[in-house]
């Protein structure tokens, strides 16, 4: 996680010398994601430390990627209106969040954290701290994020969807998690349905919200030429 937060501020000090307001909002984008990470963990599973005797531990270092992209969306957008900043910031996050995701996805696969689901031993499966042989969760989401940059990338070369960049992203994170939760190790609250998967819609829907904004604004400009 640290060398993510790294990587992250490294490619964004880069941008904020256009503008200092930009270390501003990246310093919003932090608070935001840490805060929405913890809340989002505590309602999905931390619920079950309450009773721990590893309690304060479990829920200080408990965090959920689907919190932090929800819970780092807000702050930004709050930043940007406080500073005054009109330009689009997406296209930038759409680079970092999942090359930073990626990096914490190693952290995983090598404690042993965010497990998927005990299956047959098979080529495929990992080892988990019980040894049992698990889906490889973690690594799944390291090829997703991995596939992701490249897609991106390949729009960011065309220069098509400008701006819709990190709305793709949430968009295609989020129904991709959604999916991806019937093959992890987590609680199931309602109906057969996890609290990260009612994360996983929200940050589609976050991201399908903000995609039918930023066309329509662009609409309205256009037709205002």
């Amino acid at each position: 996680m640290l060398l993510g937060i790294v990587v992250s501020l490294c490619f964004w000090a880069r941008l904020a010398k256009r503008d200092s307001r930009l270390m501003f909002i990246y310093a919003a984008a932090l608070v935001g994601a840490f805060t929405g990470a913890k809340l989002v963990y505590i309602f999905a599973e931390g619920w079950r430390d309450f009773q721990s005797d590893e309690m304060w531990l479990r829920l200080a270092t408990g965090k959920s990627i689907l919190g932090a992209l929800l819970g780092g969306y807000a702050s930004v957008e709050m930043a940007k209106k406080a500073f005054g900043y009109k330009g689009v910031t997406g296209d930038w996050f759409a680079t970092i969040v999942p090359l930073s995701i990626m990096v914490g996805r190693v952290g995983c696969i090598v404690h042993g954290c965010c497990l998927g689901r005990a299956c047959d031993d098979s080529w495929f499966t990992l080892r988990g701290p019980d040894g049992l042989p698990r889906w490889p969760a973690a690594a799944i989401e390291f090829i997703f994020n991995a596939l992701m940059i490249g897609v991106l990338f390949a729009l960011r070369r065309a220069g098509k969807l400008k701006g819709q960049h990190f709305h793709l992203y949430l968009i295609a994170y989020g129904v991709f998690r959604f999916f991806h939760e019937f093959a992890r190790e987590t609680p199931l609250l309602w109906g057969g349905i996890s609290g990260y998967q009612m994360a996983a819609i929200a940050v589609a829907g976050l991201g399908t919200v903000g995609f039918l904004k930023r066309r329509q604004a662009l609409v309205t400009v256009q037709a205002g030429v």
